[in-house]
């Protein structure tokens, strides 16, 4: 049994939670370095609510999108599991409609101009890597989430 695997049946154990749930993967929000274990405090301490992602990346790698109720464990940058989060929402929204009452939710940027700059450039990257071109317009799936275990 790996550790994740015993973090995920302690999480079950502790909760109450039905032995059936299961878990939708994990998520390491780039955990490496500095900026991941920042990350990983703001969730921890409840600042950070959501995320987004490209919805390309979910058509390049033929994956399904998230649905509202998934489980995920957050690992830290270490790649150990820090948390079980569940997802609350689910929706897609062009980047250039992402008002600040959403954006403010990922706990990370100042205002509404830093946090597009950033997202920009990180899809732009992104885009580079997996063979699409950032657009205002593109699509992101964005994702709300609460902490239920850590």
């Amino acid at each position: 049994m790996t550790e994740l695997d015993e973090y995920w049946e302690k999480f079950i154990k502790e909760t109450g939670r039905d032995p059936e749930d299961r878990c939708s993967g994990d998520i390491d929000f780039e955990a490496k370095g500095l900026v991941g274990a920042e990350r990983i405090s703001l969730i921890l301490s409840g600042r950070k609510t959501a995320f987004f992602s490209s919805f390309a990346t979910y058509t390049i790698d033929q994956e399904p999108l998230p649905v509202s109720g998934e489980l995920y464990l957050v690992l830290d940058k270490n790649s150990k599991p820090c948390c079980v989060i569940e997802l609350d929402n689910v929706s897609i929204i062009p980047f250039n409609e992402v008002p600040w009452e959403l954006a403010l939710q990922e706990g990370e940027d100042e205002n509404l101009a830093a946090w597009k700059e950033k997202q920009q450039e990180y899809l732009e990257d992104e885009g580079q890597i997996l063979g699409f071109e950032f657009s205002p317009d593109i699509k992101l799936v964005f994702q709300k989430f609460h902490v239920v275990y850590k």
